[in-house]
């Protein structure tokens, strides 16, 4: 996901200060599937402005903090969002996973070392998976339909690779 169609598609739920949005990628867990750096966020928001693709919307002044600017998607930016769901709809699945590389050359490490690394990696798999089974069974999370399916699509994706490590391992490394 682009964090273009990321800023633009949470600006069609209404005005959102950078921050907002840092925190909206947090709560519903998008931040296990895009890494957002906080100054890129705010990189991006610029960027957008100057295309014309948001508009501040307003200013929040108080006294001894910075003001606190909020935005709004453009007719021009709604055009935007439309074409970037549109390519991304399109877009065929990405296989790469760095475990990939380490496989492919697993019969030349140390298969203890490998078995220790590949329990580490399935248990941090498996904590993800269950952060986001949390983040989709907490009541008070009223989850869109994109959102709950994405949750959904990634903790069956998560699952299966817990099964799959878990059957590699058993094949044991380096044999």
């Amino acid at each position: 996901m682009s964090i273009k169609l990321l800023i633009l598609g949470l600006l069609m739920e209404g005005e959102k200060h950078p921050y907002e949005v840092q925190q909206l990628v947090k709560q519903r867990g998008i931040d296990c599937y895009i890494k957002i750096a906080k100054g890129s966020l705010y990189y991006a928001f610029d960027q957008l402005a100057k295309a014309s693709l948001i508009e501040v919307a307003n200013i929040i002044r108080e006294s001894n903090r910075p003001d606190k600017t909020t935005y709004r998607i453009t007719d021009k930016g709604k055009e935007e969002l439309q074409q970037l769901l549109l390519t991304e709809m399109r877009r065929p699945i990405q296989l790469h996973n760095p475990i990939y590389a380490a496989l492919t050359f697993a019969a030349y490490g140390d298969p203890a070392k490998m078995e220790e690394a590949s329990a580490e990696n399935m248990r941090e798999v498996q904590r993800v998976a269950e952060l986001l089974e949390s983040i989709l069974e907490e009541p008070k999370q009223a989850l869109d339909f994109g959102a709950r399916n994405i949750l959904i699509g990634a903790i069956e994706h998560l699952r299966a690779e817990a099964r799959w490590i878990e059957r590699v391992r058993q094949e044991g490394f380096g044999h």
